[in-house]
């Protein structure tokens, strides 16, 4: 049994992965946006499992969130499910919390982000990039080429923490839309499988996942001097420096 926190899980593919986990006798942490959408998830509160609440859209909801998951006590895998497909919270959302939640909360063993197919059409290019999220300076296959490099990163610094990225596919949830041409049980299976499984092909790191096989990324998620570029940039934002597993909590000492 392991204990796993997924962000935006009060519905779509966040919440199907945690029905799948709960089945399967894990310990879930589960998040929602404001307490009105966490009522959402009163059912699933009568099964054990703790709710955090937090707008991951601002600095102090994120800080929120993460004070509240380490509250809680380690977590054994995180899924970062969350995302927005527009606007001007795009890179908070898809990107900086993320990098917050990661640098704040206590080290797992398992770290699962939720990419997108359409990185590979994304932009390579962090100029002029605001992550405040005062005006939107960048597409959604930016932000999900930058979290899936983000990804690779971790995979490459941290050796001892699993990291993976997802794509789930286009899938009829809120933000896919009903015309989503993909399977919706397809699309949560694999963040499922790599927090929670012991199956040995789960315990992997630095893949980008497709329906339970690995596919190759967009090139520039692997160039080492982007990702550096990318962590730079978040981190002179943040004010928050991503620490080495050893500096954490969790961590190798």
């Amino acid at each position: 049994m392991s204990r796993i926190f997924i962000t935006g899980s009060s519905e779509g593919l966040g919440r199907n992965a945690a029905l799948d986990l709960l089945h399967d006798g894990h310990q879930l942490v589960l998040h929602a946006r404001n307490p009105h959408r966490a009522d959402a998830l009163n059912d699933l509160t009568a099964r054990g499992v703790r709710i955090v609440v937090g707008d991951l859209a601002r600095a102090d909801g994120v800080r929120a969130v993460a004070e509240q998951v380490n509250s809680i006590g380690r977590m054994d895998a995180i899924i970062h499910n969350a995302g927005v497909v527009d606007g001007a919270a795009l890179l908070p959302v898809n990107v900086v919390a993320p990098y917050l939640l990661t640098a704040l909360i206590e080290l797992p063993d398992r770290l699962v982000y939720l990419s997108s197919g359409m990185h590979r059409g994304g932009r390579a290019d962090l100029t002029g990039a605001d992550w405040s999220g005062t005006r939107a300076t960048k597409t959604y296959s930016d932000s999900k080429l930058f979290i899936t490099a983000f990804t690779m990163f971790l995979a490459r610094t941290w050796p001892d923490t699993f990291s993976n990225a997802v794509d789930p596919g286009w899938v009829p949830t809120r933000m896919g839309g009903a015309g989503a041409s993909d399977d919706l049980r397809e699309g949560h299976l694999t963040q499922a499988w790599l927090a929670g499984s012991n199956d040995p092909g789960a315990e992997v790191t630095g893949g980008y996942w497709h329906h339970m096989h690995q596919q190759k990324p967009h090139p520039a998620t692997l160039n080492q001097n982007f990702q550096d570029e990318l962590i730079a940039q978040i981190a002179d934002h943040t004010g928050v420096a991503l620490p080495t597993p050893a500096d954490r909590p969790g961590g190798e000492s």
